[in-house]
C-alpha cells in the first residue's frame, strides 16, 4: 500500500493487532501518517510487531492487554493515551472462534466467545468513545470488525455468527448515540480471509466435517466470487477509508468487504 498523509496526526488504537488483519491495518495506517498503539494479549510483543517496532521507531507502542480482565481496559487506554495522546481512531478487533454442530455447542464456548467477541469489544468501544466526547476529539470515528458470518447464520458456527451480529447492532446503536459528538461508528464485514487464524479454523471444520485439513480453505477460497480468498491489506484499505475524512459523511454502516459473498 502506497503512503500518504490521509491519517497524518492521528493516533488509531488498534485491538487483537498481533498479527493478521490487525496487523496489517496498523502497518497501513502509519503509511498515512497515523501513529499506532498495537494491542493484543500475549504478554511479551508477538515477532510480527517487533518487526513493525523496528521499521518504524517512535510511530507505535506494543500494549499487551486481555481485554476480558478486570480493570484492562482502563490501564490499556491510559497506557495508549501516555504513548501518543488521545485516540482519534479506535480499531475494535479482539475477537476468538470456535464451532461446534447446534446440538453439541457448549456453555463454556458460549461464555468464552461471548465474553470476547461481545462484551469486551463493547467495553472497549464504550471507554474510548467516552475519552472522545469528554475531550472533543477531532475527527473522531470508531471501526468495529464484525463478520460476515454476522449478516447469517451457520449450522456449525452457531455462538461466534450471534456475536458478530451482535457487533453490528451495536455498532448502529452507538453510531446513533454518538452522531451529536460528531464521531463516526462503523464495522467492516470480512468474509473469508487468508490468516494465520485460518489455520485453526480450518482444522475445527476438518475435524467437525470429516475432512481433509486444507480442504475447507481451498473450497471457501474457491466459492468466493471473485475467486479467492480475502488478504489482510483487503481488509487495511477499507480500514483506512472509514478512519480517514473521505468517508466523513458515512456513519452507522457495515461495509461488506468479502469478494461478493454477501450483497447488500
Amino acid at each position: 500500500m502506497s503512503g500518504g498523509q490521509r491519517l497524518a496526526g492521528r493516533h488509531v488504537l488498534l485491538t487483537g493487532a498481533g498479527g493478521g488483519i490487525g496487523l496489517a491495518v496498523a502497518e497501513a495506517c502509519i503509511a498515512e501518517g497515523a501513529v499506532c498503539s498495537i494491542v493484543d494479549i500475549a504478554p511479551t510483543r508477538p515477532e510480527p510487531v517487533a518487526a513493525l517496532l523496528e521499521r518504524h521507531a517512535g510511530r507505535a507502542a506494543y500494549i499487551a492487554a486481555d481485554i476480558t480482565a478486570p480493570g484492562a481496559i482502563d490501564r490499556m487506554l491510559a497506557d495508549a493515551s501516555a504513548a501518543f495522546g488521545p485516540v482519534h481512531c479506535l480499531f475494535n478487533n479482539a475477537a476468538v472462534f470456535d464451532l461446534a454442530p447446534l446440538l453439541e455447542a457448549d456453555e463454556a464456548s458460549f461464555d468464552r466467545l461471548f465474553s470476547v467477541n461481545v462484551k469486551g469489544f463493547f467495553f472497549v468501544m464504550q471507554a474510548v468513545l467516552r475519552q472522545m466526547v469528554e475531550q472533543g476529539t477531532s475527527g473522531a470515528s470508531i471501526i468495529n470488525m464484525a463478520s460476515q458470518a454476522g449478516r447469517r447464520g451457520e449450522a456449525l458456527v452457531s455462538h461466534y455468527c450471534a456475536t458478530k451480529a451482535a457487533v453490528i447492532s451495536y455498532t448502529q446503536s452507538a453510531a446513533l448515540a454518538m452522531a451529536p459528538h460528531g464521531i463516526r461508528v462503523n464495522a467492516i464485514a470480512p468474509g473469508v480471509v487468508d490468516t494465520p487464524m485460518w489455520a485453526h479454523v480450518d482444522s475445527l471444520f476438518a475435524k467437525a466435517e470429516g475432512l481433509p485439513i486444507g480442504e475447507k480453505k481451498k473450497r471457501v477460497g474457491e466459492a468466493v466470487p471473485l475467486g479467492r480468498m480475502g488478504t489482510p491489506s483487503d481488509i487495511a484499505g477499507a480500514a483506512v477509508f472509514l478512519a480517514s475524512d473521505e468517508a466523513r459523511y458515512i456513519t452507522a454502516q457495515c461495509l461488506n468487504v468479502d469478494g461478493g459473498n454477501v450483497m447488500s
